[in-house]
């Protein structure tokens, strides 16, 4: 049965996450210590114990929820032996590195040393410039655009056909929220975020970004990965180099990537890492395909049985 990866994004981060991962299964704890290795600092001690404030700035969460996610996969394969079939990955913002990880277009080593980069670059552009997020829920996508436009603000995630998410500068989100409120939207949610990502305010950022993966080698993929940018599979190794510097300042067009994958026949998913948000956005975007979430050992062993 061919299946497709799906992997969180910055957000879904919590005090504890890995650890029963970690402290089950040899192959888990490996995972960590090698991205402690890689970082120069015990990762596995950060997920497990926080603090919380420290877990969730960007340069530490980043690369965190990349290793948690790359567990997660790993006791996936553990419980699934090998009749695990991955016919395509992809991932939510910075989940989108574990997706290219996982299907062989960068190293371990090196998307946790872009991670824990871009974190530092997005927090400096957080910091340069202030702003905010704000999720739509309830309103067709073209009202949101409109909204969008009449606030000053940009559309950064596309996360299913009723979940907008826009962003934009700070002094901005309350005339959305009240646009949207005014235009019967089921919620308005300003997130809790260090600024505007997903927006042209973290271009600064993204030309620090374009410069460091110059240093880093991409390698022709075992499977397709869908990109954030463009919603489609990402074609080639420079491809990715280019497309993943892009989707700092661009939407995140996760509702035509779940699409695509389920059109191209992978109708079995399994959401690894932290949190079960990409389930939840699944079964709005196609109800007809089946994805487990696996952040600890029970889910890892259920979600097995539907390898088989």
């Amino acid at each position: 049965m061919s299946s497709m990866l799906l992997f969180p994004g910055q957000g879904a981060q919590a005090v504890g996450m890995g650890r029963e991962l970690a402290e089950g299964l040899d192959e888990c704890r490996a995972i960590f210590a090698r991205a402690s290795d890689v970082l120069g600092f015990d990762l596995l001690k950060l997920c497990g114990a926080g603090p919380i404030e420290e877990l969730t700035k960007s340069h530490n969460a980043q690369p965190a929820i990349f290793a948690v996610s790359v567990a997660a996969r790993t006791a996936l394969a553990h419980f699934a032996g090998g009749k695990l079939a991955v016919a395509g990955t992809a991932g939510h913002s910075l989940g989108e590195w574990a997706a290219l990880h996982e299907a062989g277009f960068v190293s371990f080593a090196d998307a946790l040393r872009v991670l824990r980069a871009r974190g530092q670059f997005m927090q400096e552009a957080c910091e340069a410039t202030p702003g905010g997020m704000l999720t739509i829920i309830g309103l067709p996508l073209e009202k949101v655009r409109e909204i969008a436009a009449a606030s000053g603000l940009e559309v950064a995630n596309l996360n299913s056909p009723v979940q907008t998410v826009l962003s934009g500068h700070a002094d901005r989100i309350a005339a959305g929220e009240a646009a949207a409120k005014a235009a019967g939207a089921k919620r308005a949610l300003r997130l809790t975020v260090a600024g505007a990502f997903h927006s042209s305010l973290m271009k600064p950022a993204a030309d620090k970004l374009a410069d460091f993966l110059q240093g880093i080698e991409f390698r022709a993929p075992q499977c397709p990965v869908w990109s954030n940018v463009t919603g489609q599979p990402h074609a080639t190794p420079d491809d990715v180099r280019r497309r993943m510097v892009e989707q700092v300042v661009s939407s995140v067009r996760w509702t035509d990537c779940y699409a695509g994958m389920v059109a191209a026949g992978l109708t079995v998913g399994f959401e690894c890492g932290p949190g079960t948000v990409l389930a939840g956005l699944g079964k709005r975007i196609a109800p007809e395909a089946a994805v487990a979430s696996i952040f600890d050992l029970a889910g890892a062993q259920e979600a097995a049985k539907l390898s088989v």
